[in-house]
């Protein structure tokens, strides 16, 4: 299936898995299977794709997933670097493995948020670099759940 658009989304319903693509790690939320919240779930320590993608896509199976909303970091003016580019491959080699709906959307100040939020919160430096990758892929997903009810 592959990149779908947020009409796309709208026509299917369920869980949905969220990702905050990282060098290092993979940030991960899931959304409640009538898309309202979003909780973080994981953060996976990037080792070789092959082994990321296999434990993302169990995590997707085993939470009965039905598309991967996938942030894609764009750069402040807009434009797409590197970084855009890698995600974008990242999405076309998980696709090869196995066919599923991916949602792009655009992750700029994800991070700068949710650590802003745990720096206000006073959050440990060790309990923040423990929890940004997920907390930014669900801030990530919770801004495409409240997109779909507009």
């Amino acid at each position: 299936m592959a990149i779908i658009t947020l009409d796309d989304l709208r026509e299917t319903s369920g869980a949905l898995l969220g990702v905050d693509p990282g060098t290092k790690t993979l940030g991960l939320a899931i959304s409640d299977r009538t898309r309202l919240i979003a909780t973080p779930l994981e953060t996976i320590t990037r080792k070789k794709f092959t082994l990321d993608a296999h434990k993302l896509l169990d995590l997707y199976k085993s939470n009965e997933a039905t598309a991967l909303i996938v942030g894609l970091p764009v750069n402040m003016n807009g434009t797409h670097g590197p970084r855009t580019q890698s995600v974008r491959d990242f999405c076309t080699n998980l696709v090869k493995l196995e066919d599923l709906p991916i949602f792009l959307w655009d992750e700029r100040l994800s991070t700068m948020a949710v650590t802003r939020g745990m720096l206000e919160a006073d959050m440990s430096r060790k309990k923040r670099k423990e929890n940004v990758d997920k907390l930014a892929a669900s801030y990530i997903l919770q801004g495409v759940l409240d997109r779909l009810r507009v």
